[in-house]
């Protein structure tokens, strides 16, 4: 039933690549989840601080306590972009060996707005070092010195969409032959709800990690900000963490489950899902009773408990995306398997022909292996019997060609591009006249 659904769907099914995992699997699964908790903390980390530092430095220019808060953040958010980008090897190191087909694919259609992600993070790590080391050089410019960490900001709040659309357009192999470039990849159902999320949890993370940093007993804050008093400016961040997290679970979290495609959901995924809200439950509530406490001493009373139930639910959070991914393209990994293997089939009989046949030559009435073999090889990623895929169906070539199997064959060595809608076929310049000859005969006996 899933194998007719893709057929109908006319989804592009490429073969794998014919090589064994270098681990289990179920390691690779965990350092892909385990690894890609600690890099997305330090990447809220990152984010947050950048916009909190531009939101304090912004009221700073009325009140000068607030300048020497954003300059103290400003200080954490090097540190942590660092950690963000060394941390971020192992999943996606991961995440490339365990989904290589579905990852390149997705970097390869979203094309150009991937390759900027080098580019965009360069600019971007550059202009928080240049933000952060000209505090007292600009202190007299401090329009100037804004401008440096809004454009820093505005790009690391761009960025993420890339890559949400990166690794949301992977779920989606079906719609692989429709997207045409990012813009479109952007539009498809739960990148938008996944960013709002993204954005809202990295509030929390960094609310939590500015009260902790603040309220350290080596952390020297009356002489650093003489201005704010410790108390307020902890409770600041407190109450930064726990309404993010009120309007995760009672808003954006119920956003983002309603709009995921069905074809990934299941009672495991829904009991994980359930299992971290319960989780935030006891949070809020500790929270809640740590703010409204009369006494100040009691402000972090609970917040180790709190730290904890967050790091456990982040865990449990990040394998919910992992069983929804492995979920969404269990189906069409399941269809590249059977292709995979029937290209092997292919090889198979090919290599027995030709061992049957001491002359070498391909003939194409050899049960038909020689053609379909090179066509399997060469042509099938992009093209099917009766359906388009990237390029037109057989069937259409078969109409064109039928009388001219000399055209045929000049067209696959050297094609031009006929069709507005679709992209220009590389040519085969490197089949031999044999396998031309074969290719043609299989093609122009395809009903």
């Amino acid at each position: 039933m899933k194998t007719l659904l893709f057929i109908l769907a006319q989804v592009p099914v490429p073969k794998d690549l014919d090589l064994p995992l270098p681990m289990p699997e179920w390691f690779l699964v965990g350092v892909l989840v385990v690894s890609f908790l600690l890099h997305i903390i330090f990447v809220d980390l990152m984010v947050g601080g950048v916009l909190l530092t531009l939101w304090f430095e912004w009221k700073g220019l009325r009140n000068k306590g607030y300048d020497a808060l954003a300059h103290e953040i400003a200080k954490t958010v090097t540190v942590n972009k660092s950690l963000a980008v060394v941390l971020g090897v192992a999943p996606l190191l991961a995440i490339n060996t365990l989904y290589t087909i579905y990852f390149y694919s997705a970097n390869a259609l979203t094309g150009l707005a991937w390759i900027m992600i080098i580019p965009l993070v360069t600019v971007a790590f550059l202009l928080t070092y240049a933000h952060k080391y000209s505090w007292e050089k600009l202190a007299q410019q401090k329009e100037l010195h804004l401008a440096i960490i809004g454009v820093s900001a505005l790009i690391f709040l761009f960025i993420p969409f890339i890559f949400l659309t990166n690794v949301n357009l992977m779920l989606f192999p079906e719609k692989w032959g429709t997207v045409k470039g990012f813009l479109e990849a952007l539009m498809l159902p739960n990148v938008l709800p996944r960013y709002l999320f993204f954005i809202v949890g990295t509030l929390a993370v960094t609310g939590l990690f500015l009260f902790w940093y603040f309220g350290r007993q080596s952390y020297e804050f009356e002489e650093k900000l003489p201005d704010l008093n410790r108390y307020q400016v902890r409770k600041m961040f407190y109450g930064l963490a726990f309404g993010a997290l009120a309007v995760q679970v009672a808003l954006v979290g119920p956003i983002l489950i309603s709009t995921l495609p069905s074809k990934g959901i299941s009672p495991t995924l829904v009991v994980t899902l359930l299992a971290g809200v319960a989780l935030v439950a006891p949070a809020l509530y500790w929270m809640w009773q740590d703010m409204t406490s009369p006494n100040p001493v009691h402000l972090d009373r609970h917040f180790g408990k709190v730290a904890s139930l967050m790091l456990v639910t982040v865990l449990v959070m990040g394998s919910g995306r992992h069983i929804y991914r492995a979920n969404a393209i269990e189906p069409h990994r399941e269809l590249m398997a059977e292709k995979t293997a029937a290209y092997r089939e292919l090889i198979a009989q090919h290599a027995q022909a030709m061992q049957n046949n001491p002359s070498g030559e391909l003939l194409a009435d050899a049960g038909g292996s020689a053609g379909e073999a090179v066509f399997q090889k060469n042509c099938s990623a992009c093209h099917a019997q009766d359906v388009k895929v990237v390029g037109p169906p057989v069937t259409e070539m078969v109409s064109i060609y039928k009388n001219d199997p000399e055209g045929l064959k000049k067209w696959i060595k050297a094609p031009g591009k006929k069709r507005s809608d679709a992209p220009q076929m590389p040519g085969f310049a490197q089949l031999s006249d044999d396998e031309l000859q074969a290719l043609s005969e299989y093609i122009l006996h395809i009903n």
